[in-house]
């Protein structure tokens, strides 16, 4: 029976996923399989891959031949490099001592570089959040400032408005001080008559006993 390793798809419309699958050729592309040995999410960014190492390397010697997404997938994991290292062992041109040796090796390089592209991704990640939180800062500050000058233009529209009411109250102050002023001088002034007319009385009548 031939056998495939593919995808099989899962997951929303917008958000798929994929399990991947050991199937028969001739099934359909979502169809029944055989066994699933990883999954793989497109979505993320490296993108996710859960494998089963082993399962995967002892089917590919079993003869199953992989589609292409999955290639590179079994590529990117170390698979491939295993299974034409143990070939190496067959034909007797390496050690399984060897073979260990060389793939640990490929493996941590292969680490190394998985992990400065996260680290590369994480920067540009951060330095865009910056970029953001900058232009936002820039946005707050500019209709800060805008609000200011708007309030700042009401309040001197309100003074100016006020500005007659108050001369006009100052005018009728200083209208009252004044009528207070002239009735206050009217009234010394008749009360200082009023003195002097009583004073000639007195002398009159101081004088009358004498006649």
């Amino acid at each position: 029976m031939p056998v495939k390793i593919r995808l099989t798809r899962r997951g929303r419309k917008k958000a798929p996923f994929y399990h991947i699958v050991i199937a028969d050729s001739r099934a359909p592309r979502d169809g029944r399989f055989i066994e699933s040995i990883g999954k793989y999410n497109p979505v993320t960014n490296p993108a996710t891959i859960e494998l089963d190492f082993d399962k995967a390397l002892d089917w590919l010697q079993k003869g199953a031949q992989p589609t292409d997404t999955c290639r590179a997938i079994l590529s990117y994991k170390g698979v491939m490099m295993k299974k034409h290292l143990l070939e190496g062992v067959k034909k007797g041109a390496l050690t399984e001592e060897q073979v260990e040796e060389k793939f640990q090796a490929w493996l941590k390089e292969k680490e190394s570089k998985i992990q400065a592209k996260k680290d590369s991704l994480r920067k540009g990640e951060d330095a865009d959040l910056k970029n953001r939180l900058d232009a936002e800062t820039k946005v707050r500050e500019a209709r800060a400032e805008e609000l200011a000058k708007k309030n700042a233009e009401a309040a001197a529209k309100e003074a100016k408005a006020n500005a007659p009411q108050t001369e006009e109250a100052t005018e009728a102050v200083e209208e009252t001080e004044e009528v207070k002023s002239e009735e206050a001088t009217e009234v010394v002034e008749e009360t200082a008559k009023a003195t002097e007319e009583t004073a000639p009385e007195a002398e009159n009548t101081e004088k009358a006993p004498e006649a």
